[in-house]
């Protein structure tokens, strides 16, 4: 009985649940990114078309992305992608997107977003979409950022 309780209060699922409620005025988020991956024995790049997605997810109050900086596999900064910041409104979103054929970010490619909210807010869903499709076949999978720094 004791296993029960214990198994169905902690899950993943409840722990998220908990961590979703929880309201912020800012955050740096590292947001994985593939601009191709690896197939076969021989490890040939799939070359991928990656769409980075931030949503406020906020219904009341808007926020401000202040920063989207795309990062290649070594840690070079590739590009600055906003020079001012960019006011989302409630549930609006906008999205950034490196084209399939640029592959200079590599597997190991990343973004650093950062945005700030004149109140605390529901945090924002930070993620990318990677996609390939080719003849008959494709394939695609999603990434979400990981908060780096919460703003004091």
């Amino acid at each position: 009985m004791i296993l029960y309780i214990s198994v169905c209060f902690l899950s993943p699922e409840s722990l998220y649940a908990e961590e979703a409620a929880k309201l912020s005025d800012g955050q740096t988020i590292y947001v994985p990114a593939y601009s191709h991956i690896y197939s076969g024995d021989r490890e040939t790049p799939v070359l991928l078309t990656v769409t980075l997605s931030i949503r406020n997810i906020d219904q009341q109050h808007s926020i401000q992305v202040k920063k989207v900086d795309y990062y290649e596999t070594q840690g070079k900064l590739v590009k600055t992608y906003i020079d001012s910041p960019v006011n989302l409104k409630p549930l609006e979103s906008i999205r950034y997107v490196i084209p399939r054929k640029d592959k200079v970010g590599g597997s190991g490619a990343n973004f650093i977003v950062e945005w700030t909210s004149a109140q605390p807010v529901n945090s924002p869903i930070v993620e990318t979409v990677m996609i390939a499709t080719e003849s008959q076949q494709g394939i695609s999978f999603t990434s979400r950022g990981q908060v780096l720094i919460k703003k004091e």
